[in-house]
């Protein structure tokens, strides 16, 4: 089973609470939130603030993926603020491992993202340790991409998962549609990020099902 994620940077910033309740309702099992900082990645978005006020009237899982410089700094507040799972850069830390030994002592689990152009030998060393790692299909910063092909990158992670003997869950984000859907999970991704695909569409549930009825 494929989990879906819809991003909350393509909701409706005016009723959040409602947008949330929606995608819920129509099926989502994540809710991914896309922290922003205007230096690591050339937007602002929110803070651990907003996840505080999302976490009590919401059952899904709260997927946070800072894309932000010097994640460290931040990681006790966003656990404090209810993020189920916690995910950095590894293009923005020095001290990779310390950062997800800091996630994991929060008590949520860890993840790694990677940007199309960086190589999977950033984790090759922390795999191990890792709950979750998000290959970047879009250049970070803003929603509503075009979608980079990284079918090969997956099947690349996927093979270096498989000799190591361990299994991350395997996140995709940017520029999922019911077009590119299958292609990533075919190629091994069984975390859809999906943000416009969702969030734009006047039925979520709909929208929700036209995305799983390429995950069979």
């Amino acid at each position: 089973m494929v989990i879906i994620a819809p991003s909350l940077l393509s909701a409706d910033f005016s009723r959040l609470q409602e947008e949330v309740a929606d995608i819920e309702r129509g099926g989502a099992e994540w809710l991914h939130l896309d922290v922003m900082d205007g230096h690591f990645v050339p937007n602002i978005t929110f803070g651990p603030g907003l996840v505080k006020a999302l976490r009590p009237h919401s059952k899904l899982f709260f997927d946070v993926h800072l894309m932000i410089e010097q994640p460290d700094k931040y990681i006790e507040e966003f656990a404090k603020s209810g993020a189920d799972m916690i995910v950095v850069h590894a293009e923005a830390t020095v001290h990779l491992h310390r950062t997800i030994q800091n996630i994991k002592q929060q008590g949520v689990k860890a993840g790694v993202a990677l940007n199309p152009a960086t190589s999977l030998a950033a984790l090759e060393y922390i795999l191990p340790e890792l709950d979750m790692v998000l290959l970047m299909s879009v250049n970070p910063g803003f929603g509503g991409q075009k979608y980079i092909p990284i079918e090969r990158k997956l099947q690349e992670l996927k093979a270096m998962c498989e000799r190591l003997g361990v299994n991350p869950l395997i996140q995709v984000d940017g520029g999922i549609t019911p077009e590119t859907a299958p292609k990533v999970i075919d190629a091994g991704a069984n975390v859809l990020v999906a943000g416009s695909a969702v969030f734009g569409k006047p039925d979520r549930q709909a929208a929700i099902a036209a995305l799983r009825s390429k995950n069979v």
